[in-house]
């Protein structure tokens, strides 16, 4: 009889161990689900640009939750608020994913969007991983490169606004974006907030601060302007991670994008999908 029962439990016992095991924490690799966040490049970029918004399906492909939205310094949103603003919608961005079901959160910056990605990460948002490709805006070089000084006098006025109380005053004042000039219609606050070296906003600033378990791919061609000088501005400040890459590709700043994205999706996969 005993015998019996054994033989009518043993196949019941054997399903129950293997529910446990699919439900049991060792099991939780498989059901993650990656989500990525996708950061635009300065105005003009915005977040239908044909340079970077394909990524979104490479993504997918993969099977990820993906979002790119329009940023506050996107073409249309030119700027739009402070800085601040800015790292509070990444922060909504990044909590949708989490409630569509994103186990891994991965910020994909391109130019603009690079500076941003660092940003939030130093300041302690949630992010598993970062990839920036073809980091671009950099506060500390109007005060470095002739070429810029348009924006460097800007960052003065700006800041003598400021202290003569009226940096909420709506001004206009200038940035230059891959060599072309353009009028920035802020207040004094806002317009430092993304252009003051000693903002977040500079990413020789933030590197330093990202979290040591916070791994970084940084992407950059060849013929794009910061190549030469990209080590020392800000990768080399990066906390040391033994899954931190960098990369070198063909092309310049725009195409950077599609010239990595192969190489961006086996690092997110090796690095964040396991």
């Amino acid at each position: 009889m005993q015998r019996r029962l054994f033989s009518m439990l043993a196949p019941l016992a054997i399903s129950c161990v293997a529910l446990v095991a699919i439900l049991s924490p060792l099991s939780v690799g498989a059901q993650q689900r990656i989500g990525v966040l996708m950061l635009h490049g300065k105005n003009p970029g915005n977040n239908q640009d044909p340079n970077f918004s394909p990524l979104k399906g490479t993504f997918e492909k993969q099977g990820w939750l993906v979002t790119v939205p329009d940023m506050p310094w996107s073409r249309g949103r030119y700027l739009d608020g402070h800085w601040d603003k800015a790292m509070a919608e990444m922060a909504g961005h990044v909590k949708s994913l989490r409630e569509q079901g994103a186990t891994k959160i991965v910020i994909v910056g391109h130019s603009m969007g690079a500076p941003a990605a660092l940003s939030h990460a130093a300041r302690g948002g949630d992010a598993d991983a970062l990839v920036l490709l073809a980091p671009g805006h950099v506060p500390v070089g109007y005060y470095t490169y002739p070429t810029l000084k348009a924006v460097h006098d800007s960052i003065n006025e700006a800041r003598t606004l400021v202290a003569a109380g009226k940096g909420d005053s709506r001004e206009r004042f200038t940035d230059i974006n891959q060599g072309r000039q353009q009028n920035v219609i802020a207040t004094a606050k806002d317009y430092l907030s993304y252009f003051d070296p000693a903002s977040d906003a500079e990413m020789s600033v933030t590197a330093p601060r990202v979290p040591a378990g916070t791994p970084v791919m940084t992407a950059i061609g060849a013929t794009d302007p910061l190549f030469t000088r990209i080590r020392a501005y800000y990768v080399d400040k990066l906390p040391a991670n033994p899954k931190t890459q960098y990369l070198e590709v063909k092309g310049g700043h725009l195409d950077t994008p599609r010239n990595a994205s192969d190489e961006v999706v086996k690092w997110i996969k090796a690095t964040v999908a396991e």
